[in-house]
């Protein structure tokens, strides 16, 4: 029940105030999101078709997240339809743990890595209006091939006077580690 207990702090809304360093062009669509300033949840209405039970789970892990390490959690999708999960912090917040971030990514990636493909095939499906039978025959070529654990990479950069930390990862940052 703790889980619901977090989740009920967290206000739905339809748009968050994202930090300054977060980089709106690495993404296509945003999923969903949460932020640990203003305790505030966002998922978009176009994926409303989700199982309700992804939509729960989305907002959990979003919210858990954020509990966990501060800032700004987001999940979306890249230009090329993949998955992506993406956390920033405010300019000078000292609270923001920028390490267990980078080590929660890979942990909630490989933790949920079903879900997140299934999620994946469905956005390319749906909006990105590719072939079905394509999207599950790749799907099958990378379990044969997929042998990398995922993980994520940690990023600084200046932002005005202060430090801006992005933590971010998709499996094709890191490549394979066969």
């Amino acid at each position: 029940m703790q889980d619901q207990d977090h989740n009920n702090q967290y206000v739905s809304t339809g748009a968050m105030d994202m930090p300054e360093g977060f980089d709106e062009s690495r993404y296509r669509v945003i999923l969903c999101a949460a932020s640990a300033y203003d305790k505030k949840y966002y998922f978009n209405q176009a994926f409303k078709d989700l199982p309700q039970s992804i939509q729960d789970d989305l907002h959990i892990i979003c919210v858990l997240f954020c509990e966990e390490v501060g800032g700004v959690f987001t999940i979306g999708f890249t230009p090329d339809g993949e998955l992506m999960l993406d956390t920033v912090a405010d300019e000078g917040d000292l609270l923001y743990d920028e390490i267990g971030a980078a080590l929660l990514i890979p942990k909630v990636r490989k933790s949920r890595a079903d879900d997140f493909r299934s999620i994946e095939q469905f956005y390319q499906v749906k909006f990105l209006h590719r072939d079905p039978d394509e999207v599950l025959s790749d799907d099958d070529d990378d379990d044969e091939d997929d042998t990398y654990d995922s993980g994520s990479g940690l990023h600084g950069s200046i932002g005005g006077s202060d430090t801006t930390f992005r933590v971010s990862g998709t499996p094709e940052d890191f490549g394979d580690s066969k």
